[in-house]
């Protein structure tokens, strides 16, 4: 797969020289509550993860991508996951590592140009994301990007000793 350019970002396969990077993001614990992670990564683990990333997506069923600024620094991470070709969906996960580089434009391009790929290149229907309730960026830019809201799981997490609820929203095919 080659670069997905946008206008201020690309999206690239991950690659070997991302284990820090990765290693970061992955055993950073304030970003466990969206990821469902509850121990931390080694980087032996990290490095296996690496060595099979170039694994297609109809074989595991996930494709993650890093978010790049046109200079070539990472940004961030996004993923299309729980893959389902059947019935021509999957969802989708997004993460700015740097809090700096938020409420900038950067994970809308970047969602933008994954839902593009998605559509044409991989001719999902539809792409689905869960966004904690009180998430009001997130929230925000799904909208903004013409995801519909179609339901709230309640209780769905359960994070800092209290069930939280997570928004579903669901963008299909123009």
């Amino acid at each position: 797969m080659v670069n997905i350019q946008g206008e201020n970002v690309y999206l690239r396969a991950i690659e070997p020289s991302d284990l820090e990077f990765l290693y970061q993001l992955e055993n950073d614990s304030v970003l466990w509550e969206v990821s469902g992670t509850i121990t931390p990564y080694s980087k032996a683990v990290l490095q296996f993860y690496l060595e099979n990333a170039h694994r297609d997506i109809y074989e595991v069923k996930q494709l993650r991508l890093c978010i790049c600024s046109n200079d070539k620094m990472v940004l961030g991470l996004i993923d299309l996951f729980d893959f389902d070709p059947k019935n021509k969906r999957a969802g989708l996960g997004l993460i700015i590592a740097d809090a700096g580089n938020r409420n900038k434009g950067i994970g809308s391009e970047a969602i933008g140009l994954l839902c593009d790929y998605a559509f044409q290149k991989l001719d999902l229907h539809q792409i689905y994301a869960n966004v904690l309730e009180h998430n009001s960026a997130s929230i925000h830019v799904f909208e903004k990007l013409g995801f519909t809201r179609v339901g709230i799981k309640k209780d769905w997490i359960y994070s800092e000793s209290m069930f939280k609820n997570e928004v579903l929203y669901q963008k299909l095919k123009p």
